[in-house]
């Protein structure tokens, strides 16, 4: 019971079988009270209701996380927002006690173009979820944790694309190879205050979104079916295997223990061996 007495908040928690679901469950497992956050319904055309974890399926989430004998609540938010990031983490702390662990979960992988058809407002709803809203959630994770003078663990899901270019996807990449910068200044000045700020970057997960991802880009390299595409991904892996949700699951739990005390600044690789750097 790693977490038992501590809080965490993970955006973008609200869908079944998606990370921010698995990392809740996780976290739970391990004694954590748990904020469970999502847009609770869609909010404009980059946020469609199959891409969001709407009302009654947080509730469930959290549902879930209560058998597991975990205090649990959620909070609608949307992560473009400063105000409702201020706003979740006050809900944490008046709900639960405290503020221990943020985890920027929320983001878009299923705005996909080739680059010369990609809009204005294709860029911008990527960029503004992926790596604005990360900074807002982290600068509000900070300022309580800081206030609350105990120290704490900030964790954003980057992925594979933090380290690696992919066709179609260059909003996404640039979103996530941002976070890389972010985390390493983050943790500068966060380090004093006993605050880690680090990555997880997954490779390829099928998820929800990630069985989308699996349908676009086996058009996308001309494989004759979607089984033809995971299994040439299969092959390329040294595992032999794409992820689970699981396996980010577990390295966020290990970053937001106290054995990772001494980590940060970080983008940590969890791809199987196929992403080296």
């Amino acid at each position: 019971m790693r977490f038992e007495g501590k809080t965490a908040v993970i955006t973008g928690s609200g869908r079944r079988k998606g990370l921010g679901e698995s990392i809740a469950l996780r976290l739970a497992s391990e004694g954590a009270a748990v904020v469970v956050s999502d847009l609770g319904r869609p909010r404009d055309r980059a946020t469609g209701a199959e891409h969001i974890g709407a009302g009654e399926e947080m509730e469930a989430i959290a549902a879930d996380l209560r058998r597991l004998g975990a205090p649990a609540s959620t909070f609608v938010a949307d992560v473009r927002s400063p105000k409702d990031m201020a706003a979740l983490a006050d809900h944490a702390v008046r709900a639960h006690g405290s503020l221990d662990i943020w985890v920027n979960n929320a983001g878009i992988g299923y705005i996909m173009k080739p680059m010369l058809d990609v809009t204005e407002e294709d860029w911008r709803a990527v960029i503004d979820v992926n790596l604005s809203g990360c900074f807002f959630g982290l600068q509000a994770a900070a300022r309580r944790m800081i206030a609350q003078q105990r120290g704490g663990r900030i964790v954003n899901i980057a992925s594979q694309a933090a380290k690696s270019g992919f066709p179609h996807a260059q909003a996404y990449t640039s979103s996530k190879h941002g976070l890389v910068g972010l985390v390493r200044s983050a943790a500068i000045e966060l380090g004093p205050h006993q605050i880690t700020v680090n990555n997880v970057c997954p490779n390829h997960v099928t998820t929800g979104l990630g069985a989308w991802q699996n349908e676009y880009f086996s058009k996308v390299v001309g494989a004759r079916s979607v089984e033809d595409y995971l299994e040439a991904m299969k092959n390329r892996i040294p595992l032999r295997r794409p992820g689970l949700p699981e396996d980010t699951a577990a390295a966020v739990a290990f970053l937001c223990s106290e054995d990772a005390r001494y980590i940060t600044g970080e983008s940590m690789n969890v791809s199987g061996g196929e992403e080296p750097h």
